[in-house]
């Protein structure tokens, strides 16, 4: 099935918005080769054996529009040098350059180059190894990638719908491999959508897909599917579609994926064929008056918090907020009838914002000591007026807090030791 004139319409206004301008790919590119040759320069400087190149979107030509652009650049490294030299060597090629150490399964960098306010680059070492099949680490396997990318993804209108799944996806905040996040990786919307040969045809299918896996084995490493499903070890196939990478045939691509995002992201598919229009591919920010109106509608209140960690930015803070949100989510359920709750993190920097809309429960039964306990039933008894006794234990019914800002409050002095245990600093 063909996309409609309109919708047509609506992607060649997309991309006109996506894409970044000529003027700006200009300033990337100088910043770049200016950055390189430093590289190159310090690495012949200290005799160091690597090969530097350039991955990610930029390379592969499927590069959209942001107020920050992330490029990526591996510094291969020879067989040679211990692997657990590699980020040190890396450090030492980036003397003189004032880098953010990153720690991760290999420590990485990031530098921002003088003069360009809108680039960052993220310089990653990796082992130059013969083939995927001798990758230490997943980033080895980054050379493979964009090779594999550039060879066969080369047409304008594949690039072109790439760069529209990857401004839907991220629309809906399912973009990213990250623990935050537990989506679709860029290197995974690439390979889907050349898989399906379309952007409209891998929203159909992800909107169609029903309960069970997809599974997609482009270079048909695997005899058949049922090969696949037992040639994997079983934490790849946990995603709900296995993606075969096409460099390295025990890899699922998309094995950060989650059930819970990807239902997210089907419903936005769903929701888009329904109507087509240019807001599925805009981030859509939380309206505070929308939810005031929304609260309202609903005879309940709204409140918007924040919190702060001290743990590094991007993936290892946005995991730690999320995770703290969960528990803030349980702990006010037990008290207040949640009608919506969002969770926003940038993907950098170390504050999160929690929004709630909320209705107290009149009251909620709390279990207390067994009855043959007399010590503690006791007690129990002259705390509470209310109590009733089920199968051998006593319960009573406690008038909850109205107010959930002033829940929050006596809830932090409680538990302070416990958000200092997750790594939060700060919830107001």
């Amino acid at each position: 099935m063909k996309a409609s004139a309109k919708t047509k319409d609506t992607f060649s206004e997309v991309l006109k918005r996506i894409k970044p301008s000529h003027e700006e790919l200009g300033e990337i590119s100088k910043s770049l080769n200016e950055f390189l040759a430093r590289l190159e320069h310090n690495k012949k400087k200290f005799k160091i054996d690597a090969q530097i190149f350039v991955g990610g979107s930029l390379a592969k030509k499927t590069l959209i529009k942001k107020e920050d652009y992330d490029i990526d650049i591996f510094i291969r490294f020879s067989k040679k040098y211990p692997d657990k030299n590699l980020s040190n060597l890396t450090g030492k090629i980036l003397r003189g350059f004032k880098a953010d150490r990153i720690h991760g399964s290999r420590d990485y960098f990031k530098v921002r180059p003088q003069g360009n306010k809108k680039v960052f680059f993220e310089i990653v070492p990796v082992r130059k190894v013969s083939g995927p099949k001798d990758a230490v680490n997943i980033t080895d396997l980054s050379y493979y990638h964009v090779r594999y990318v550039r060879k066969k993804i080369n047409g304008e209108k594949t690039l072109d719908d790439i760069m529209l799944a990857k401004a839907f996806c991220n629309a809906c905040k399912c973009y990213g491999a990250e623990s935050y996040i537990h989506g679709f990786s860029g290197y995974g919307l690439e390979l889907l959508v050349y898989n399906y040969k379309s952007f409209m045809n891998f929203v159909r299918a992800m909107a169609r897909a029903k309960e069970g896996k997809i599974v997609i084995d482009l270079e048909k490493h695997h005899k058949n599917k049922s090969h696949i499903l037992m040639d994997l070890n079983s934490a790849k196939l946990e995603a709900p579609i296995v993606l075969i990478d096409p460099t390295h045939k025990t890899r699922n691509v998309l094995a950060a994926l989650s059930e819970k995002t990807f239902r997210k992201f089907q419903k936005h598919c769903k929701d888009f064929l329904k109507n087509p229009s240019i807001r599925f591919f805009e981030i859509q920010k939380a309206d505070i008056k929308d939810w005031k109106r929304e609260a309202k509608k609903k005879r309940s209140e709204f409140f918007e918090f924040s919190s702060r960690t001290g743990r590094q930015s991007g993936d290892i803070a946005g995991s730690k907020l999320l995770k703290f949100y969960g528990l803030l989510k349980r702990e006010i359920e037990r008290f207040f009838e949640i009608k919506r709750a969002e969770f926003e993190y940038p993907g950098h920097g170390t504050s999160a914002k929690y929004l709630f809309i909320v209705k107290p429960k009149k009251e909620i039964l709390v279990s207390g000591p067994k009855t043959n306990n007399s010590k503690h039933a006791k007690r129990f008894r002259m705390k509470h007026k209310k109590v009733s006794v089920k199968r051998g234990r006593l319960y009573a019914k406690i008038k909850t807090e109205k107010n959930l800002k002033k829940f929050l409050t006596g809830w932090k002095k409680k538990n302070g030791k416990v958000m200092k245990d997750m790594g939060i600093s700060y919830l107001g």
